[in-house]
């Protein structure tokens, strides 16, 4: 490489880390600052290295217990998902038939539901007076089990399915004229195909059920807790912030182990960056079991929504809207400080800036981590990004939320009281989705053609424009419809943050649960309905926005 080649690598890294700076600096007030803040409130003890304090917390029984339920209730609920979702992914992406476009809508509507509402709408199917009362799995960790299934087999369906929808079909074709069975194919030939792809799906599921608060904390309470809500509990409730912290920092550790053992097991080439999308095929007779299955999965999904929708009607021993109309109160007992349809405008409101902070720096990160590298070096510079930029995927928004709050309380990052707090920290928890879901599109342009436009004298801009921005303005909008719904029903780092006047409407809906009265719980459960058919509207409306073969992970 001649000295002119070194000046032109120079300027591009120049303006590589010139166009991070913005997201760097954005991630490092408000993710790497607090998350430090958190890591040295568990190690220091009055400015001095404390490690026997640390150790203490780490050895308690409660601890253990607390550590060994997270893995194990994670394990089966990725094992369930997977059980679940795999026979799903394959019908809704492999085969045509009618009515599949809005039954793979509606399996992906718990995507995207708030992890508060899952666990109520579960709390109610297997209360004493629900439909599966009989089971008697109300409090118990079956409930807890069967919530994270539902919550994560449309995460399944969609990562897994995105590949199987473009999985070339002659390899199995082959290997059935030879005289294998559809089984022997299955395992012979598209389960190692599609491995990268579950694994991504699986690691990702493991990740969102150990990060589970909502569901684990509306159903589980004090007997059942896994690290997130303990950390919440100690935080809110027994006021111990040393151990909080310490346990903070543990699930870190423990995330990113995994995010780089996932990492690790996924290496191999992924099928879809193929995006060859063959047509769906009428289902024969050995698809049967798929389609039942699939139908399987739909009653095992609509059943808590259509018990939650049917408990949020039900008033006295008759029928009424008098839940949906009390929204408009504080409950029973002045169980809010104010009504619910204040907290649902502060939810929109919130839940809009939070979508175009996430949209503006998720962008730019896409536009930097997938523009073609010419050296070595800034390739691997750009690797580096891409793995600085996707660490909020491995930490929890109770540790985000918890840094924030123990962190920016002082001059000059003093925001407890600012009303852009919780927005900021429900952008970063979309963040990584909003990400993942733009940058295998943007990856997919082919230079060449920023290269003519920019021979024949298009600028920057105006290679954007005319190159760039056609080919990503829907995933764009899919990003922003993903950061949306997630934001509204984001409950982990809100809980934390959410100020008494302003709450969001997960955290009242919650403040209803923990409040005695049949009003204050018919109206969670109306609540809840609204919430989840907001976000479902929104999910509706991602899905059309669908790039085949193109996942969100």
């Amino acid at each position: 490489m001649d000295r002119r080649d070194h000046a032109l690598s120079r300027r591009r890294v120049a303006a590589l880390l010139a166009l991070a700076l913005v997201p760097l600096a954005v991630l490092g007030v408000f993710f790497a600052l607090p998350v430090a803040g958190m890591v040295s409130r568990g190690l220091f003890e009055g400015g001095r290295f404390d490690p026997g304090a640390m150790w203490e917390v780490l050895t308690r029984e409660r601890t253990l217990r607390v550590l060994w339920f997270t893995l194990w209730s994670a394990a089966a609920g990725t094992a369930l998902s997977l059980l679940l979702g795999l026979p799903a992914a394959y019908a809704l992406h492999r085969l045509e038939f009618p009515g599949r476009r809005v039954l793979r809508a509606l399996l992906l509507v718990p995507f995207v539901l708030p992890t508060l509402v899952v666990g109520v709408a579960f709390r109610q199917l297997f209360s004493t007076s629900g439909p599966l009362g009989w089971l008697g799995w109300d409090g118990s960790v079956w409930a807890i089990l069967a919530g994270l299934a539902f919550f994560n087999t449309s995460v399944v369906i969609r990562a897994v399915g995105s590949a199987w929808e473009s999985l070339d079909r002659r390899p199995g074709e082959a290997a059935a004229a030879l005289g294998a069975t559809p089984v022997q194919v299955l395992r012979t030939v598209t389960l190692p195909a599609l491995r990268p792809s579950i694994v991504s799906a699986a690691s990702v599921v493991f990740l969102f059920c150990a990060t589970a608060f909502g569901i684990v904390l509306t159903l589980g309470g004090l007997r059942w807790s896994t690290v997130e809500t303990e950390i919440y509990l100690l935080t809110t409730t027994l006021f111990q912030l040393r151990a909080a912290a310490v346990l903070s920092l543990l699930q870190l550790v423990v995330v990113l182990v995994l995010l780089v053992v996932a990492q690790r097991l996924r290496a191999t080439p992924d099928p879809t960056v193929a995006r060859a999308v063959p047509r769906p095929v009428r289902p024969r007779r050995t698809d049967v079991p798929a389609l039942a299955a699939t139908l399987v999965a739909l009653v095992l999904i609509g059943a808590p929504i259509l018990t939650l929708v049917a408990g949020s009607l039900r008033v006295g021993d008759g029928w009424g809207l008098a839940n949906y109309r009390a929204l408009t109160s504080t409950g029973s007992n002045q169980a809010l400080t104010v009504p619910v349809t204040d907290a649902l405008v502060t939810s929109l409101r919130t839940a809009v800036d939070a979508t175009w902070m996430s949209l503006l720096l998720g962008t730019v990160i896409a536009f930097v981590v997938t523009r073609r590298s010419v050296t070595p070096g800034e390739r691997r510079l750009r690797g580096a990004l891409d793995a600085v930029f996707m660490l909020p995927l491995g930490v929890s928004a109770v540790t985000v939320g918890f840094g924030l709050l123990i962190t920016l309380d002082q001059p000059p990052l003093d925001l407890r009281d600012s009303p852009l707090l919780v927005p900021v920290a429900q952008a970063l928890v979309a963040l990584p989705l909003v990400v993942r879901t733009i940058v295998p599109v943007l990856g997919g342009v082919d230079d060449r053609q920023r290269q003519a436009a920019a021979s024949l004298g298009a600028g920057a801009l105006r290679t954007l424009a005319t190159v760039d921005l056609p080919v990503v303005w829907k995933p764009m909008l899919a990003a922003a419809g993903f950061a949306f719904a997630v934001s509204l029903g984001e409950f982990g780092a809100t809980a934390f943050l959410a100020r008494a006047d302003t709450p969001t409407l997960p955290v009242v809906i919650y403040r209803l649960i923990g409040h005695p009265g049949a009003l204050n719980y018919g109206m969670a459960l109306a609540a809840s309905c609204v919430l989840a058919a907001a976000t479902a509207l929104v999910m509706l409306a991602v899905e059309r926005l669908r790039v085949p073969s193109v996942g969100a992970f």
